[in-house]
């Protein structure tokens, strides 16, 4: 049955509980001893049984019982109230057709919903999702994530339009993305009401990611069921056949939409926005097919999580650095309560806004663009009256305080931090306005008229463009903005409002035992960190691109990881200078490694030594191939090193048969590695010099750094080791229990020529893979949790298969004798790395 709807109850319908399912399928109601409550009364069309002759009898006397097993089975996974299994191409009568099935609970009731599976294409929709995330991981920013999902879900779907709609803080909404068959008119940029989507709705889509509407003129059909049970309260939440508010029906009607379906889009478990999809006539796709586009859904969530999150990490970062200097600053203030106002400037580095305010021991201090004194004051006072001791922000001021209007143009936004134990003082950001044009699909407004069901709200009829000039708002306060004043909440009270004196032994003391226990690993990672943290600072300022930081930064990282991998290997013990530069110049040159001629005795570094001359040795390398000796097809590099009597060793880097030599216009980060790092971190000697014929260098290492090495010591030749490999064919396995490393993989793997990739997270599933069909090649995770990997690398090596482990940074696995010569790449790898691996491999294999 459905609700009456009248001018008060729009947006209170019960759309949970409508009492009548779509009429694509049919639903079943049982009790816990598998009888059944409920009963569509379409069952007839489906099973050939009336609905009075089921009810209250056992589910068995309608559906066979290999069916019954099976649904059960599936119940065994049903872990929440949201929770809905599926079982694709099962026979609920012996000798029947088959349906595609959904069951979850409702309360006590277990519901079975049932629709005629469809006749199945060849195409794989499980490896239409992975490829279709493959295409979606290549793209750049929100937008062209967002355009490169929608034309993806349109390929996986088939509706005539596909967009990508996100709901504003408001409960309004915008299509951000759009695409559609041709001779559609766009609706792209354009913004919906809150009331289009009301709030019930938008808790259904957060609890259920797929709503379809196969045929929005298709009746409902009702749910029956017996006097002591009453299918009007049946909570259809988690329902696939739910059926739809007339209300809704009307405003796609008006729309001339003939079907639809949405894929929520959620965001730290919140609707962030929804994939609409429509379509002119009515449209059911496959059970299986929508269950791979709720999947998609649910992946594009993540991966645009992800992005998002990635600009909001870098803004919490420069808000985290001027928080410690603001720390640092105040812990040695003379008057820790007049240090909050003397500190304005960092707040505004740490918040995006256009002024501040800082009301503390009775004292106003303003900053940029703000409100009049006497107006913050006013403010001030509403504040602790309102909201006293918690955080508060709003975008539009007049909404919350109405005196606010007076100023709206001067600071439309303001963020509100208590940094008192009393509802006293507080620190105020402001946001001027923004005038925004906003293009509505229709006037957003509420009208009210005589309906098919009464005078109650119409959806309206139009919706042609209706523009409006939004004012009185300012940009919104982000989550990011939130968690930001947040942390400087807790910081002034806990730092700058108490003895600060007294806050700083307390924590040099707890820093000290925390030192104690784990000095040796504390030190070595803080040293990494500080390195990491210097590089992103110093390359970000001599590059101009994103492409160009990436690039730069990652391979001076590299550089260090090669290093780090070298010394690591050896137990931190001192490792081979010849090593380290045959190295980077095969990582970096590849097959041009031959070109860098080597000379000088054996002998070793000590760890700190080798890392400070890795990141030298890889800049000058960088250069040489960019602007050297190396961009030219003849040019070489000759690298010779030597100990004098004290066991000073001297390298010397001469360049010759590249283009003419230029000095640099300005000194970059590259060059001051190359000058200073020696000096700076060895107390030794490092000389730059641009001759006409080529880049000369010369470097110094001080002898108690030095150690003599056997031939060959700490790896072998990486320029005996270039060897031209085949690329990868066939199936690759991957055996990896990380998720998110082992899809990494799965498009690396692809990329170097693999046709399909085959994923496991454990031995079992390994050796089961293999089992099956025999792969071309494997990419093995050393460490898989509780276990290793080695049985499934014995098993491949038994049948001639190629293949490479992996393994985290630092982690130890033993590996057998008769598996030593395989290569062992180090995580987190890059397509480069395993490229490089391949090049390893021992002769017996081929990776063809």
């Amino acid at each position: 049955m459905n609700l009456p709807v009248d001018l008060t109850n729009c947006d209170r319908e019960m759309i949970q509980i409508p009492g009548s399912v779509q009429p694509f399928g049919f639903l079943l109601g049982l009790s816990s001893d598998f009888s059944v409550c409920f009963a569509s009364e379409n069952l007839p069309l489906f099973l050939g049984r009336e609905v009075a002759d089921v009810l209250h009898r056992p589910v068995a006397a309608i559906i066979a019982e290999a069916a019954i097993d099976a649904i059960r089975s599936r119940v065994d996974y049903l872990t929440g109230p949201d929770a809905v299994e599926r079982i694709f191409g099962l026979q609920l009568q012996d000798n029947g057709p088959r349906f595609d099935v959904a069951v979850h609970f409702s309360g006590a009731y277990l519901i079975v919903e049932s629709e005629p599976s469809a006749a199945y294409d060849d195409t794989n929709s499980g490896e239409l999702v992975r490829l279709m995330l493959v295409r979606m991981r290549k793209t750049r920013g929100v937008l062209e994530l967002a355009n490169e999902a929608a034309r993806q879900l349109k390929v996986l779907t088939g509706f005539d339009r596909v967009m990508v709609y996100r709901f504003h803080p408001d409960g309004s909404g915008e299509v951000i993305s759009e695409v559609a068959r041709g001779g559609l008119e766009p609706f792209l940029g354009l913004h919906y009401p809150a009331s289009d989507i009301p709030r019930q709705a938008r808790v259904l889509y957060q609890r259920n990611w797929l709503r379809i509407i196969a045929d929005i003129n298709a009746p409902p059909v009702p749910i029956a069921a017996p006097p002591s049970h009453n299918a009007a309260l049946l909570d259809l939440s988690m329902s696939v056949l739910r059926s739809v508010s007339p209300i809704h029906i009307e405003y796609l009607r008006n729309m001339g939409v003939g079907a639809s379906m949405s894929v929520s889009i959620l965001r730290d478990d919140k609707l962030w926005g929804l994939f609409a999809c429509h379509h002119y006539s009515p449209r059911n796709i496959p059970f299986e097919r929508r269950t791979a586009a709720e999947l998609f859904g649910q992946m594009f969530s993540w991966v645009l999580e992800s992005r998002e999150r990635e600009s909001e990490v870098a803004y919490e970062a420069r808000a985290s650095q001027v928080q410690e200097r603001l720390i640092e600053a105040a812990a040695s203030h003379a008057h820790s309560r007049g240090a909050i106002a003397d500190f304005v400037d960092d707040y505004r580095k740490m918040i995006d806004c256009d002024g501040i305010a800082v009301w503390s021991d009775e004292t106003l201090t303003l900053t940029g663009e703000t409100p009049t004194e006497s107006e913050v004051k006013d403010l001030i006072n509403f504040i602790n009256r309102t909201s006293p001791g918690r955080i508060c922000a709003s975008a539009e001021i007049a909404k919350v305080y109405a005196s606010g209007e007076a100023f709206r143009d001067r600071a439309a936004g303001f963020l509100a931090i208590p940094i008192s134990r009393t509802p006293r003082d507080c620190l105020i950001f402001f946001r001027r306005e923004i005038l925004r044009k906003v293009n509505w699909a229709g006037d957003p407004n509420k009208t009210y008229s005589e309906g098919p069901l009464g005078p109650r709200l119409t959806p309206r009829k139009s919706f042609e463009v209706w523009q409006e000039i939004v004012r009185g708002q300012s940009a919104p306060w982000t989550a990011a903005d939130l968690h930001i004043a947040e942390s400087l909440r807790i910081t002034l009270l806990e730092v700058i409002l108490q003895l600060a004196d007294l806050a700083a032994r307390e924590r040099r003391t707890a820093q000290e035992r925390q030192e104690l226990m784990i000095a040796e690993l504390n030190h070595r990672v803080r040293n990494i960190l500080s390195l990491v943290r210097g590089l992103v600072a110093q390359s970000k300022d001599t590059t101009v691109s994103t492409e160009e930081f990436a690039s730069v930064l990652g391979g001076r990282i590299q550089a260090l990881a090669r290093a780090h991998d070298q010394i690591t290997s050896l137990n931190w013990a001192p490792a081979a200078l010849r090593s380290l530069i045959e190295s980077e110049a095969g990582a970096y040159l590849g097959a041009r490694a031959g070109r860098v001629k080597l000379g000088g005795p054996d002998v070793a570094l000590d760890p700190k030594a080798f890392a400070t001359l890795a990141l030298v040795v890889h800049e000058m390398m960088t250069n040489s191939a960019k602007y050297g000796a190396l961009a030219d097809s003849t040019g070489e590099v000759e690298i010779i090193w030597k100990l004098d009597d004290g066991d000073t060793l001297t390298i010397e880097w001469k360049e010759r048969g590249g283009p003419p030599v230029q000095p640099p216009s300005r000194k970059g980060f590259g060059t001051t590695i190359i000058e200073r790092s020696i000096p700076f971190d060895l107390k030794g000697e490092a000389e730059l010099r641009y001759d006409l014929l080529g880049v000369n260098a010369r470097f110094v290492i001080p002898a108690h750094f030095i150690e003599p090495a056997a031939a060959g010591a700490g790896g072998k030749s990486q320029q005996a080791e270039q060897k031209t490999r085949p690329g990868i064919s066939g199936t690759a396995l991957i055996v990896e229990d990380n998720l998110i490393i082992a899809m990494t993989a799965e498009v690396i793997l692809l990329e170097l020529g693999a046709r399909h990739a085959e994923t496991a997270a454990s031995v079992k599933e390994g050796l089961a893979a293999i089992a099956r069909a025999k792969p071309s090649f494997a990419l093995l995770d050393l460490n898989l949790g509780g276990e290793n990997s080695i049985p499934v690398a014995m098993k491949l090596s038994e049948l001639g298969v190629p293949f490479i482990f992996a393994t985290g940074y630092g982690e130890r696995a033993p590996i057998p004798a008769e598996l030593s010569d395989v290569p062992v790449i180090q995580k987190p790898y890059t397509r480069d790395v395993v490229e490089h691996a391949l090049t390893k491999l021992p002769e017996k294999q081929s990776a063809d």
